[in-house]
């Protein structure tokens, strides 16, 4: 590795370094972080032929746009990728109008670790009118910890909240054919 000297601070620096770790002073021009960011940053995007409303039935993005170096938002009916706006988002962080599923999603209905629901929201941290999490805030509530008008957790259990939790659950069981 060899060490050159910093223009601004004149420390002794690895020809490799982006910026001085000493001073912060650029080390290689901005065109040439650029150039490696484009080609170390590559991504990925597909869209359908298929439109509705001028938007793609299905866009996958993942990764950095070849050309910018910006960062690709999936946004179609059916939204695929690390970010993403639609009516049905599966993403890392996204917004699903109708249905969300992600790690930081906001939605109509929103599964994620972070679930902003309108109506349903289920994860680790959940909001909606029916929510369930770990902590969850709504009017039906089912969690380790929350705060609602009906809640079923480790210290509260309102007796209209475990008749609506019970009810639901065994409703999902039939929907699915399990008889228990």
């Amino acid at each position: 590795m060899t060490l050159i000297k910093c223009k601004e601070c004149g420390a002794s620096i690895s020809e490799r370094a982006v910026i001085c770790p000493k001073c912060g002073a650029p080390m290689k021009p901005m065109d040439e972080m650029i150039r490696r960011s484009r080609t170390t940053w590559r991504g990925f995007e597909w869209k359908s032929k298929i439109e509705i409303f001028g938007l793609p039935l299905i866009h996958i993005a993942a990764g950095r746009d070849k050309e910018t170096g910006k960062l690709l938002v999936a946004k179609g009916i059916i939204a695929i990728g690390q970010f993403g706006i639609g009516l049905i988002t599966i993403a890392q962080f996204g917004i699903g109008v109708l249905f969300g599923f992600g790690q930081f999603i906001g939605g109509t209905v929103a599964i994620a670790q972070f679930a902003i629901g309108i109506y349903f929201g289920l994860g680790q941290f959940a909001t909606g009118s029916i929510a369930i999490g770990q902590l969850a805030i709504g009017k039906y509530v089912l969690a380790q910890l929350g705060y609602g008008k009906y809640i079923w957790s480790t210290k509260i259990k309102d007796p209209e909240a475990i008749e609506y939790f019970t009810n639901l659950c065994q409703g999902i069981k039939n929907l699915i054919g399990r008889k228990y």
